[in-house]
């Protein structure tokens, strides 16, 4: 693993108040930004192309080359200086999107080319991800890992919010070509502040650095420290337990929940807006506190009762109680993927970072959309209360993997050091 020493990152700031964080935050945010103008040019660009079967095969593309790839980018990112990977990726999503829309000015989108790109851009993405993922540590101390995590959750957030309505905006003014351009004039954007992040090396004691390998070997030996971690294997399966069974609920069943209430697109808006407040909440809380106690035993009980919620929301006789129901479920899931996300990155060797993030977003971009068409089909045949009842109770077995493990209980984040101020 080769890593870039420059300077240390400050340790008498919290992060919120630390400029080489915040320059990282806002490097990320903008890439995040970039890549729901993408997607929004995307479909809308197959929709104009074909029609809405060939919709689904265009975005379909870009997640297949995402997950079989994604384990191979932890790899490259443990062997690698991870910012220098996120650099390179970045760059090349960026001159790749505005290929795209300068193409797309001179002749009309065919699909084979939107197919081509969306391949293209998720075998990108495969090496970003998992660098993004391995860089907070190299950028702050082990007890600003909770505060970062909570800002990059509401980073996420707000590229999920803001992104939408530019590539809307952009589509009508200008057609795909000028929503392509605007997704790679982000990524572009992204790359100076990038370029001016402080990192840290975080270096193996030579006794305990692993040997240096093939690539198949490498990411075998990611793959048992993961499940030999007393740790880090009860929270990689906790969360993917977690979201086999509550993303297609989450997604596709609260659709057709809405859909089969009569409380139609109203509806399902006010339950995901409400479901989204609670996770910014959630995110806004550790940004803010930056340290939470008995972490392992909180994150197993909000995960517990975001289960609990998620299992009968589809109970609930009105709408009002559905959104309030919908609030909490997001509250819960917003500070059980922060803390195991933080508790993750504070007990991950640092030569293991980039294969243990790897494995984590391939159960969210990999795994969890597998349940969509599952959750579908269940539905339309049991109706929706049984299915989410069933789902909810699934990804309830998460929590029970995580309260199981005595070193999950007893987990704690460090504390913040004296002298550091919030």
């Amino acid at each position: 693993m080769a890593a870039t020493d420059t300077a240390p990152p400050d340790a008498t700031r919290p992060a919120h108040r630390d400029g080489n964080v915040l320059r990282w935050l806002a490097a990320y945010t903008v890439s995040l930004v970039g890549d729901s103008v993408y997607f929004v040019a995307l479909g809308w660009s197959a929709q104009k192309a074909a029609g809405p079967a060939e919709v689904g095969l265009v975005m379909a593309s870009g997640a297949l080359p995402r997950a079989l790839l994604m384990l191979g980018g932890g790899v490259v990112a443990d062997r690698f200086d991870p910012r220098r990977v996120i650099l390179g990726s970045d760059a090349l999503r960026c001159l790749l999107i505005l290929a795209v829309a300068a193409g797309i000015a001179l002749t009309a989108p065919a699909l084979w080319i939107l197919v081509a790109v969306a391949l293209v851009f998720g075998a990108v993405d495969a090496l970003f991800v998992p660098a993004v993922g391995a860089l907070p540590p190299r950028i702050t101390s082990p007890d600003q890992l909770a505060r970062v995590t909570g800002m990059r959750s509401l980073s996420m957030r707000l590229g999920q919010i803001a992104g939408p309505p530019i590539g809307g905006l952009a589509m009508g003014l200008g057609g795909p070509a000028a929503a392509f351009t605007v997704a790679g004039l982000l990524f572009a954007l992204s790359l100076p502040l990038l370029l001016t992040i402080r990192i840290r090396s975080l270096v193996t004691p030579d006794a305990e650095r692993p040997e240096p390998g093939t690539a198949r070997q490498d990411l075998l030996d990611g793959l048992r420290y993961i499940r030999r971690h007393r740790l880090i294997g009860p929270l990689v399966a906790a969360g993917a337990i977690c979201e086999l069974g509550l993303t297609g609920t989450l997604n596709v069943g609260m659709v057709l929940l809405n859909a089969e209430r009569g409380w139609g697109p109203f509806g399902y808006g006010w339950i995901v807006s409400s479901f989204s407040a609670g996770a910014v909440a959630s995110a806004a809380l550790l940004a803010i506190v930056g340290w939470l106690p008995r972490a392992g035993l909180m994150m197993g009980g909000t995960l517990l009762v975001g289960c609990a919620g998620a299992a009968t929301i589809a109970l609930m006789p009105t709408l009002w109680l559905a959104a309030v129901l919908a609030a909490v479920i997001g509250l819960n899931a917003g500070v059980f993927g922060s803390l195991d996300n933080a508790l993750i990155q504070t007990a991950a060797d640092p030569a293991y970072l980039g294969r243990v993030t790897s494995v984590v977003m391939l159960t969210m971009v990999g795994l969890a959309p597998l349940s969509y068409p599952l959750v579908g089909a269940a539905i339309g045949v049991w109706g929706a209360a049984p299915v989410f009842i069933g789902c909810g109770t699934f990804a309830g077995l998460g929590a029970a993997v995580a309260l199981a493990s005595n070193a999950v209980r007893h987990a704690e984040l460090p504390r913040q050091r004296p002298g550091v101020t919030t």
